[in-house]
Order: structure tokens, then C-alpha cells, then sequence
């Protein structure tokens, strides 16, 4: 009996930083070297990507606990939520009351609002798992248009369609990486550092 508790509380310790993504393991996903055009060269390259997420680590511990819950929950890795919403409100630091410059789009995952009736706080579990089951939903879109991509491709895509429908665009090109990758590959490395620090 002790040792049957023991072990349960071994497994409570661990389960956290456990990988427990149905969608690939995000630290071995290449993300190809950013190139940084004349209009995005001051806010481009991996060393500004690197000290971006170095500064919003700071600012995601205070939901780290929300986000790895929501992640076990939709089989997601944690690291890539937290690479989301790094990307899209540098946690919170960009917005105005949960909402972006323009009033279009809310909270820490910037879900547009004439798509989606935002659910909770700007910060909230409920906020964040909202935008996390719109991801899985990308995901699965691409993968169901996609089934002979691989894996890496397919979460590519996800992350690609998730930002195109939370910008209120249609997604209707064979690749919806096509019109801009800088995104997925800025997600992708914010991600594997989020990993390697405990998410």
C-alpha cells in the first residue's frame, strides 16, 4: 500500500514535464534558419526570437500550471501554448484590457473576435483553453486535408491555419504556410526554448 502511494506521488512529480503531445515532439521539429526581410529586419532573426522568449518565460511561469493542465487535457504540448501565446501577446505585454491595438482580437491567444465569442478573462484557463482546442482543430484540418504529409508538416500547417483563422482569413491553398512562414518557424523556436525550460 505505501509503496503503491509512493509511486503515485513519484508519478504526480514527474507528469509534468512529461511529453504527453499527440502531434509530435516539438523539440525535434526544424524550423529553417528565419530570414529577415527589409520591413520585419528590427524585430527578426533567431537572436531577437531567443531574448524574446528569454523576457516572456518570465511572464508565462505565472501560468504555467493553467497551460500544462489544458495541454494534458487536448494531448497538445505544453511548449508549443506557451510558444502561441509568446507569438501572439508576448503574454499579455502588447494588450490593452485583453485586447490588441485595433480591438479585433482578444486575450493571451488572440482569438479573433469576429470568429469566436471569447470564452472568460483575457488570461484565463478558459481563455487559454479555448485557443488551444482552435489549434488542435487547425491541426486536425490539416491533417484530415493532408493525410499523406508527415507529421511535422502537418503541425506546420496547423500552426499556420490556426493564425489565418484567428486573423479571419480563409485557408483554402494546398499549403497555408505558403504565404508566410516566419511564423510558424518564429512559434516553433520560441516553442523548443519554452521545452527546454520546463514547459
Amino acid at each position: 500500500m505505501i509503496s503503491a502511494l509512493l509511486l503515485l506521488g513519484l508519478l504526480a512529480l514527474v507528469a509534468p514535464s512529461m511529453s504527453y503531445s499527440c502531434y509530435g515532439d516539438i523539440s525535434v521539429l526544424q524550423a529553417p534558419t528565419i530570414s529577415c526581410t527589409p520591413v520585419r529586419a528590427p524585430d527578426c532573426g533567431l537572436a531577437t526570437i531567443r531574448r524574446t522568449a528569454e523576457a516572456d518565460i518570465v511572464r508565462l511561469r505565472k501560468y504555467e500550471i493553467p497551460i500544462k493542465r489544458v495541454a494534458r487535457n487536448l494531448c497538445l504540448d505544453p511548449a508549443l501554448i506557451a510558444a502561441i501565446i509568446s507569438q501572439e501577446s508576448r503574454v499579455g505585454l502588447l494588450l490593452n484590457d485583453g485586447w490588441d491595438q485595433g480591438r479585433q482580437k482578444y486575450g493571451l491567444m488572440q482569438l479573433g473576435r469576429q470568429l469566436y465569442q471569447p470564452v472568460g478573462v483575457w488570461d484565463s484557463e478558459d481563455h487559454i483553453n479555448q485557443g488551444s482546442t482552435r489549434l488542435v482543430l487547425a491541426i486536425n484540418e490539416v491533417r484530415a486535408r493532408h493525410p499523406t504529409w508527415t507529421w511535422d508538416q502537418q503541425l506546420r500547417g496547423g500552426i499556420c491555419t490556426y493564425r489565418a483563422r484567428m486573423g479571419n482569413l480563409q485557408v483554402y491553398e494546398d499549403d497555408p504556410c505558403d504565404r508566410d512562414d516566419y511564423y510558424v518557424n518564429s512559434v516553433i523556436r520560441r516553442a523548443q526554448y519554452f521545452k527546454r525550460n520546463g514547459f
